[in-house]
């Protein structure tokens, strides 16, 4: 059974594990397509894959998001290119990320847009899409495994906890909120657990 986690990958070829610069420009080089959220009987359908599918799909995650870093990264560059912070900013340091805390710095329309596409809530980096892209990851690297996905869940809480160090500063609110929204697809697969065990 393959999840639709992997399927788009599968249909463009692996590309984004071939190539890293092209692979941020070439949008079809790591196409993530998440999962459905839910089966018929509640359970979550990463949760059930065979290993091999999840270390499939833990692959092409971890690809698309080195991609869209790459892809980030660049822009970030881009943005502060010329300014007089850019040459003390070296891309995926911790410099870059309380440089962008501060907020001292100007985007070019075209930037801002793409930056307002990206975190809308329909966007890559999105609350949902995020939300559900951190679950999708926990559960394919825990499987079925309850306690396992309660690790998973807190090393999720940890990152964040460790991101708003790095960041210098209170995290955005988009961040909180994919952080509780990531804590309610799990509280949810905790709860269809139950349901299935008082069933049986």
């Amino acid at each position: 059974m393959k999840s639709a986690g992997f399927k788009a990958a599968e249909a463009t070829g692996s590309k984004a594990s071939e190539t890293s610069g092209a692979a941020a420009s070439d949008s079809t080089a790591a196409v993530y397509e998440k999962s459905s959220a839910s089966s018929g009987n509640g359970l979550y359908s990463v949760n059930k894959m065979s290993k091999e599918d999840r270390t499939a799909l833990v692959n092409k995650l971890k690809a698309d998001q080195a991609a869209q870093m790459e892809s980030f990264n660049k822009m970030v560059m881009d943005t502060v290119l010329g300014q007089s912070k850019s040459a003390t900013i070296a891309a995926g340091s911790d410099e870059m990320w309380k440089f962008l805390a501060s907020g001292e710095y100007t985007v070019d329309a075209a930037t801002k847009a793409k930056a307002e596409e990206d975190i809308s809530e329909d966007g890559y980096w999105g609350v949902k899409q995020t939300s559900e892209r951190l679950f999708d990851f926990a559960s394919a690297l825990a499987g079925d495994d309850e306690e396992m996905m309660k690790k998973m869940q807190d090393a999720v809480k940890k990152g964040f906890k460790e991101a708003g160090s790095v960041w210098g500063r209170d995290l955005p609110d988009i961040t909180n909120n994919t952080l509780d929204a990531t804590n309610k697809l799990f509280d949810d697969y905790y709860a269809s657990k139950k349901n299935i065990e008082g069933q049986i």
